[in-house]
């Protein structure tokens, strides 16, 4: 008997520095080019290891789908989704819950832009002279880029926008959506507007070829969002300690990267306006 109980203490042990020793895992949706998005979140991964005390890891992934998939096969226990991307990884595991919000994100946009030989003007409303023209979107899941740009697009016509316009695309990311609508490939796209602002400001778009037209009204996107069962794996407490991670995240230069100011608390019900206009759009299973 008392070999039997030094055996399950000892195990005990082991196990306990098997979960202390599992590499923690994050992935982000790729919103705009990949090279970006390593050195972005490779310095992320590094913040994150010296505040949990954990290996931390960043996984890159090709598409918005496959950020939804890596999380929900655990692959990967947190992720940087954007507000339809996280609805749906929230819905696929069970207890999954948001963390934390950007401070820009609880007021997010989507700007519309048009190639200057449109003729078209920046206006308070979507105009309609943009019917008829080719446009792209970004990514089939892409919250900024797709979700909320075609639900505005079906207040302001009532149709859908294969039938508003002359040619309908993916670009994939919001990076390739500028570059589709500078070289004229399309007319018109529709954007995340922080990494419009943040091109611009690089110097990364020419602004005498393309320009913004119409901002769109404001909702609820990006999130952290952890798998539901973070605590069992790594501990009491754990997801509590990733959150006042993110949320003392000051260092200007991390900031910067995202982009954001600051992040602050979210929770899963500020997403159900998401939700709702997802469910109306057919794009949750």
């Amino acid at each position: 008997m008392r070999w039997i109980a030094m055996t399950a203490v000892t195990l005990a042990v082991l196990a306990q520095g098997a979960q202390a020793e599992e590499t923690f895992r994050f992935t982000a949706i790729p919103d705009e080019d990949q090279s970006r998005l390593i050195e972005r979140f490779s310095k992320v991964a590094n913040y994150l290891e010296d505040r949990l005390d954990v290996e931390v890891e960043y996984v890159p992934v090709k598409s918005y789908g496959a950020a939804v998939t890596a999380f929900r096969n655990d692959q990967v226990q947190l992720a940087w989704f954007g507000g339809l991307s996280g609805v749906q990884a929230r819905r696929l595991v069970p207890d999954s819950r948001a963390l934390a919000q950007g401070q820009e994100d609880a007021e997010f946009q989507s700007y519309f832009i048009a190639h200057r030989s449109t003729d078209l003007e920046p206006a308070d409303e979507l105009p309609e002279a943009i019917a008829d023209k080719s446009f792209t979107f970004g990514a089939k899941t892409s919250t900024s880029g797709r979700l909320m740009p075609e639900h505005f697009l079906r207040q302001r016509f009532d149709e859908a926008p294969e039938d508003v316009f002359s040619r309908v695309g993916f670009s994939g990311d919001h990076s390739r959506t500028i570059a589709l609508v500078e070289s004229g490939t399309y007319e018109l796209g529709a954007v995340n507007y922080s990494v419009w602002e943040a091109a611009v400001e690089d110097g990364r778009v020419d602004t005498d070829t393309v320009e913004v037209i119409w901002s769109t009204p404001s909702y609820p996107d990006y999130q952290w969002t952890i798998r539901g069962d973070a605590d069992e794996r790594y501990g009491d407490g754990f997801s509590e300690r990733v959150q006042q991670a993110l949320l003392e995240m000051d260092d200007p230069a991390l900031l910067e990267s995202f982009p954001r100011s600051a992040f602050i608390p979210a929770d899963n019900s500020m997403y159900a306006p998401i939700e709702e206009v997802a469910e109306s759009l057919g794009l949750l299973r």
